[in-house]
């Protein structure tokens, strides 16, 4: 199985935090639409395999007309084999979200909505600088239900600056009173290139300390638990049987093409990375090329990304695995390093696989750039 990723970069304003890559200018969407038919058709032997997930991403792709996000699914069930019960997420944002654009995108055969929240505090919201409110972030999960979707996400912000325990446990009420079937939970991370990075430098915010922010943490874990959501990756909960599909493919090494400027894509052996600006990918598509850098995987290379994106699951990372198919025995490589893993309650090994703790999780990062590997014979 395979999976498609669309990015679509453009959003209605920049909200203070976000560093993906997207445009404000949305003058010329028809001509990206366009665009990224034309990529689909020119990389369609990128993956050979049945189509079993599809995103829509961004940048805000419920920004995009109905119409827009129905031509790009037919585009794409033409050219690849598509899974009857493909997964199809598309991200939003509560203020695009109307009832009759609900029925209309229930009706293009999106069956999954990501809804970006953030916060349910009005005051949060307005230092974000989201273009929602919180009568918009209530009202949208009903409208959606109505519209019959069975398959909800929201994205949830932890340790913003100002954002208090009393904040957090509102929104983390607020969120589970809607209860949607998945929750994505994110730390504020303050990019440099960002609005929030530039009042950082100049002293106008105060990042929010590590362990407070793990308090923050805690304190999600602890109330999504409660109400029967699963951790099943180190930012995501889910109800039983509503993983992300997609989300779980890149954490298990599914390939993946990425249609779109600053998409990126994997096909076990490569990754590629398209252009992150709008203006050249236009005129390049317009020629019929794609501007795009292409890395190839060494070994090591395979190794790391498997430790990386695994370790961060609850399925953790297979050492069977990683010695039938990379031929690297971990165990014998980091011997030492696992156990201390294991003594201090920060991993677990059974049944051939490594798997973090809730303690672990809380450094999943740190303990795979800790074993990653530099060369590999």
């Amino acid at each position: 199985m395979a999976g498609i990723y669309f990015h679509i970069p453009f959003c209605k304003q920049a909200c203070h935090y976000c560093d993906f890559h997207f445009s404000t200018n949305l003058t010329y969407r028809k001509e990206m639409v366009d665009a990224l038919n034309k990529e689909l058709e020119l990389r369609a032997g990128y993956v050979d395999e049945p189509i079993d997930t599809i995103y829509f991403g961004g940048g805000t792709p419920s920004l995009l007309l109905p119409d827009e996000i129905a031509g790009l699914l037919a585009t794409l069930t033409a050219l690849f084999t598509v899974r009857p019960d493909a997964e199809v997420t598309l991200e939003a944002n509560p203020d695009d979200l109307s009832p009759q654009k609900l029925l209309d995108l229930r009706s293009t055969g999106i069956n999954r909505l990501s809804i970006g929240i953030q916060s349910f505090d009005d005051t949060i919201l307005r230092f974000l600088n989201r273009a929602h409110d919180r009568e918009a972030a209530l009202g949208c999960i009903p409208d959606a239900r109505n519209a019959g979707f069975d398959n909800v996400s929201l994205d949830l912000i932890y340790a913003i600056p100002g954002q208090t325990d009393l904040i957090l446990a509102s929104d983390i009420r607020t969120a589970l009173g809607l209860q949607p079937e998945h929750i994505s939970a994110y730390s504020l991370t303050i990019e440099e290139k960002t609005v929030f990075g530039k009042w950082a430098t100049r002293g106008k915010i105060v990042p929010t300390p590590d362990d407070y922010a793990a308090q923050h943490l805690t304190q999600l874990i602890d109330a999504l638990e409660s109400d029967g959501y699963e951790r099943y990756e180190v930012s995501n909960f889910a109800k039983p049987g509503f993983y992300s599909k997609h989300n779980s493919s890149y954490w298990r090494g599914i390939p993946y093409l990425g249609i779109g400027p600053g998409a990126h894509s994997y096909n076990l052996n490569s990754r590629q990375a398209n252009i992150s600006n709008n203006a050249i990918y236009l005129k390049e598509l317009a020629v019929d090329r794609v501007p795009a850098t292409v890395e190839v995987l060494s070994e090591t290379d395979k190794i790391n990304d498997y430790l990386l994106t695994t370790l961060r699951t609850c399925w953790g990372t297979s050492l069977t695995k990683l010695r039938n198919d990379f031929g690297f025995d971990l165990e014998a490589f980091h011997g030492l390093y696992l156990r201390q893993l294991v003594d201090e309650q920060l991993a677990e090994i059974s049944d051939g696989h490594l798997t973090l703790t809730r303690k672990g999780m809380m450094v999943a990062d740190k303990i795979s750039s800790d074993l990653f590997v530099t060369a590999h014979n």
